[in-house]
């Protein structure tokens, strides 16, 4: 089982649109919804915030009025897939004015979240 000890970013841009992923550290689900709105605060002017977390044998995910099934739960079976733990996947979207459609917006959900893996330094959960 896999996490991060530390917070990390990437941001993707397909069609306009700007989706900024962030990957963190998340020991307690109760914690969560405070990060998800200092997350808003940061990223104020963004029209979506899709979150997937596992904690344990807890876990969680949302669309944020995205189409169903094609933002949170995608980001949810991401991190089983890669079998990481204690930590959160945040995107935020910023509309950039086409719509994408739900294939290509479930795409760019997922691809968010691989790019933002992929620049972590992923650490044995403990």
């Amino acid at each position: 089982m896999l996490t991060v000890k530390e917070r990390y970013i990437k941001t993707t841009e397909v069609m306009g649109s700007k989706f900024i992923a962030i990957l963190l550290p998340l020991n307690d689900d109760s914690l969560f919804k405070g990060i998800l709105n200092e997350v808003k605060k940061e990223f104020n002017k963004a029209r979506h915030y899709v979150y997937a977390y596992r904690v344990g044998q807890k876990s969680k995910s949302n669309d944020d009025s995205e189409p169903k099934g094609t933002a949170g739960r995608p980001l949810l079976e991401l991190l089983h897939k890669k079998d990481m733990n204690n930590c959160a996947i945040i995107v935020v979207r910023y509309f950039g004015g086409t719509k994408l459609g739900a294939g290509r917006l479930l795409r760019t959900y997922v691809a968010s979240g691989v790019n933002v893996i992929n620049v972590a330094e992923l650490v044995t959960l403990e």
